[in-house]
This record gives C-alpha cells, structure tokens and sequence, in this order.
C-alpha cells in the first residue's frame, strides 16, 4: 500500500467560520459526514451535528442524495404538482433535529428494495420506476444525480450549512464512478463559491478501526480524499487513553486529525433501515430493560418488513417488551402488531407457508396491523401480482378484519390527522392522531367494523387495522393501546417517571462533548 496523501489543509475561510457564522451571502457550507462502511454512526453524528448547529443559531438542512431504505416518511414535496413526497427515515429525523420542516430536498432520491433483486426508484419524492440494479445505473442514474443536485442546490441557497449523510462505505473502487450519495456529492458540493469538508465516521466496536481508515483513506478518489477534514471513531467503550498511541499513528501515517472519540451510547433515533433489526429467522427482544412486572407485544419479522419504527415508542415505554418473532415462531406474547410490509403479496406467502394463520387463528390477544399488515388481516387480496410475475390474481388474507384490499399502480403519500373514536386495541382512545400514509391499493369493507381512526380503518373484536403510519407516536393511542395489554394481560401497569430523554438534545450533547468541532471550522 502507498502512502495516503495527506487532507488539504483547513483554509482561511473554514477557520473564520469559528467566530463569524457563515452567511448566505457569502458561501455555502456542506458536511459530508461519509463512512468507512454501513451502520458506523454516520446518522447520529449528523443528526447530533443538525441540532447542535440549529441551537447555535445557523440555517441547516440535512441531506442525503441517495438512500436505500423500507422506513420511510411522508413529508413536504418541493417540486412537481403533489403536495407530499417520501424520504427516508433518517433525513426526516435530521429535519426535526436541524427544526427545520422535513422536504423531499433532503433526501432526493430513495431506493425502497422489494425483493428479487429489484427496487422501488422514488425520485424528488414520487415512484419512477421499479427497477434492477443494472436498470437503475443504465436507465435512471443520470437523472437521479441531476435531481440531487438539484436539491442540493436549492437547500445551499437557504442554508448557511448543509449535513450531508453519505451511505454505506465511501471507498468502493467498483462504485466510485456513480456513487451518488458519497463521491458525486463531494464533488457538486464543493463548486461555485461552496466548500466541502468531509467528516469520515468509523466504528472501533467491530475491531480494525485504524486499519479501516487507512484503507478508506488509500482507496478514495483522490480529490474526495483531499477533502478528508477528519475522522470520528464511534462506538468506544473504555478509556481515551488506551487509544491515544493508535490514534498518534494514525494521524502520522494519513495526515488526517482525529477530531472525536464517541462513546458507546444510544441516543434513541429511529433506526435508518432493517440492518439494525434481527434476521427474519431470529427471534430478539427490545425494551423493558430490568423492569417488572411487564408485558411482551410481539411483532412479526417480515421478510420484507417497511416502516418497522412504527413499534419503537413501544419499547421505550416502561414495562413493555417488543419481541421480534420469525414468521415460523410461537406466537407467545400478550399483543401482536403485522408491521408495513414493501411486498404484501410475497410476505402472505412467506407466512402463509410457516403456518402462521393457524396460529394467529389461535391468538387471542389484541392485533394491530399497520398498513400491510392491515392488508394482511383481511379477507382478500385482488389484483395481486404473485411473485412479480406480472400475473395477477385474489389470494385470501388471515381473515380476522372483514375487509378486502384491491392493488393499483396509484400510490398515496400523504401526511395524515384522524378523529380518534377508540375501540378494540385503542379503546378508550378519544381526540386526534397524526401520522402518515404510503401505500399501493385500497381497502374497503366487506362486513360490519367500527372506524376508530377514521375511513382508513377497521376493528372487529381484538383486531385493529390502519393505514396510520406512526399510531403509536401518538400518546393517546399508544396509552390507550398498552392500557388494554396490560390489563389483558392481568399486569399492573408501571408508572412512567418521565425521565425519557430528548434523542435530538441527547445526540447533541453526544457530539458536542466528544467532537472538536473547530477541526472542522464548525461555529
């Protein structure tokens, strides 16, 4: 290996920026906050870097040009003729931490994968296309680039800083002509009277981190290398201490400054995507860390699961339990929520072969089921298209809502409140809930069911089906909600002493503490 070509220096402008705050008028700073490989922290340091700048008084957007994810929101459209639009999970929760409203500016495009190789292409917000890998760099990705540009260039004319969130590794030698969300935003970021620095994220908890900075240094495009202002270790349990000779080294081999050391901590963000989740054959238990007595809501692992921070406010709350069941699994647990799924038909039949709608029959604690899993628990569905053969057909759901679901190319995307008139799961629920809506088809009635969050809705008995992404951020509904589990469950229910903590503060303080910000010409 040669040696790494040490970063540039930080200039005169990045270094006025400590104590004068950059102004529109003037430049346009962006963040790359890129990693050595997936799941390193890369988001809870932008999220971190979002609060804490917004709390300093600066104009800051997130941004993440591509991303690939099944948890996604509703949010804002910038461009084209519908209102709302679809970004992943992580750009809307750096929104919320830059307290800026969340638009498809900051994640233009967005790759939902739905099996056999293929995904959803979804553009400024909006479907395109559902397509193969070699489909999307053959056919879409010059488009693709040019829309992320584009934002970017929309959001640097009302920012005075832009956090951007690189994905996966940013040293992919096979990947680094077109990889959209690392390189190519390096490189259109830092044009026109704009800077930007890069801020490389490593995770020490797996082992190799020195070796997996150095590799990424020396594997980088070299004008992206040169743009390499620093590292952030993350995920460090011990002593600064132990690592100050391996950092020594490492700064003298690359050049490269060591600005942070973060401790192994959760600040408590949704998560981005399903890496954080168990395999689908793997049974795993969230929440309820020490706390008796409790109850165990249980949510099935789809293979295809979306959305599946729908069930996180569960587990934060004192005394619950949310255990990831394979579909194959006992379902030994006092609830159960069917999550969204990106697939409705090919998951029915994955479930359908594990034998689940005899044990669910069986079951007769509460059911929630969150868009898919709504369309799981009816009666039919029509217009299925099996297996992406392109043959459709009706194939039977689990029964336990009398309601049929029929497909159509048509998706809605939309933020959405409902009138909440709790009954079943949620009774005793009453006032409003907010939430969002992504799905393909409608669902209508074929039998008698009460509607306690409004037409987009059924309960019958124990079985509660909605189209409400985000029922359970819903404090009315989630009490409501656990208030019959636990009672269900013959558990005294415990009581909450308030002490949750703000993930947006917490990742703030989490990066203010343990990064040296003025490294980067940060205020």
């Amino acid at each position: 290996m040669g040696t790494v070509t040490p970063p540039r220096p930080n200039s005169v402008a990045a270094a006025t920026l400590i104590s004068h705050p950059p102004s529109r008028s003037t430049v346009t700073r962006t963040l790359l906050v890129a990693g050595t490989a997936s799941h390193v922290g890369k988001s809870t340091v932008a999220a971190g870097l979002c609060r804490l700048l917004a709390d300093r008084g600066v104009d800051v957007a997130p941004f993440k040009a591509q991303n690939m994810s099944n948890n996604a929101r509703a949010v804002t459209a910038t461009v084209g003729p519908e209102p709302w639009g679809e970004v992943g999970v992580s750009q809307y929760v750096q929104a919320r931490a830059a307290r800026t409203t969340p638009t498809t500016d900051h994640n233009p495009v967005l790759l939902k994968p739905r099996g056999a190789g293929e995904s959803q292409l979804v553009v400024n917000g909006r479907p395109v296309a559902n397509a193969s890998v070699s489909d999307y760099y053959e056919d879409h990705w010059d488009g693709a680039r040019a829309a992320a540009e584009a934002a970017h260039d929309r959001l640097a004319r009302d920012n005075d800083v832009i956090v951007a969130e690189g994905a996966g590794s940013i040293a992919e030698p096979n990947l680094s002509h077109r990889d959209l969300a690392n390189v190519e935003t390096a490189r259109f970021a830092d044009r026109d009277e704009r800077d930007c620095d890069v801020l490389l994220v490593a995770d020490i908890e797996r082992g190799g981190v020195f070796a997996h900075v150095v590799g990424t240094l020396e594997l980088m495009p070299e004008d992206v290398r040169e743009q390499v202002a620093g590292v952030v270790i993350t995920k460090f349990r011990g002593s600064r201490d132990v690592l100050e000779p391996g950092i020594d080294d490492l700064e003298a081999r690359t050049g490269v400054p060591v600005l942070g050391v973060l401790p192994y901590d959760d600040p408590g963000l949704p998560e981005e995507d399903s890496v954080a989740l168990p395999d689908t054959d793997e049974r795993a238990v969230r929440g309820a860390d020490g706390i008796e007595p409790s109850v165990t809501v249980g949510v099935v692992r789809l293979p295809r699961v979306s959305n599946a921070t729908d069930v996180e406010p569960l587990a934060a709350e004192p005394g619950v339990r949310v255990a990831y069941l394979p579909p194959d699994a006992p379902l030994d647990a006092d609830a159960l929520v069917l999550p969204g799924t990106k697939n409705t038909v090919d998951d029915l039949l994955t479930l359908r072969e594990a034998g689940f709608g005899d044990r669910l029959a069986d079951f007769d604690g509460p059911v929630v089921g969150l868009c898919g899993g709504y369309q799981l628990l009816g009666e039919r569905l029509l217009g299925a298209d099996v297996e992406g053969t392109g043959e459709v057909e009706t194939l039977d759901g689990f029964g336990r809502l009398p309601v049929e679901t029929r497909f159509s190319p048509e998706k809605r995307v939309a933020e959405t409140t409902v009138t909440v008139d709790g009954a079943g799961p949620i009774a005793g629920a009453t006032g409003t809930a907010t939430g969002y809506e992504i799905h393909m088809g409608e669902t209508h009635a074929v039998g008698d069911v009460a509607r306690p969050l409004g037409p987009d809705s059924a309960v019958v008995g124990d079985a509660l089906g909605t189209y409400l992404h985000g029922l359970f951020e819903n404090e009315v509904v989630r009490d409501a909600f656990l208030d019959v589990v636990f009672e269900r469950a013959g558990v005294e229910r415990p009581t909450d002493d308030g002490s949750g903590d703000d993930p947006y503060e917490a990742a703030a303080r989490l990066v203010e503490a343990h990064v040296a910000l003025d490294g980067i010409g940060l205020p």
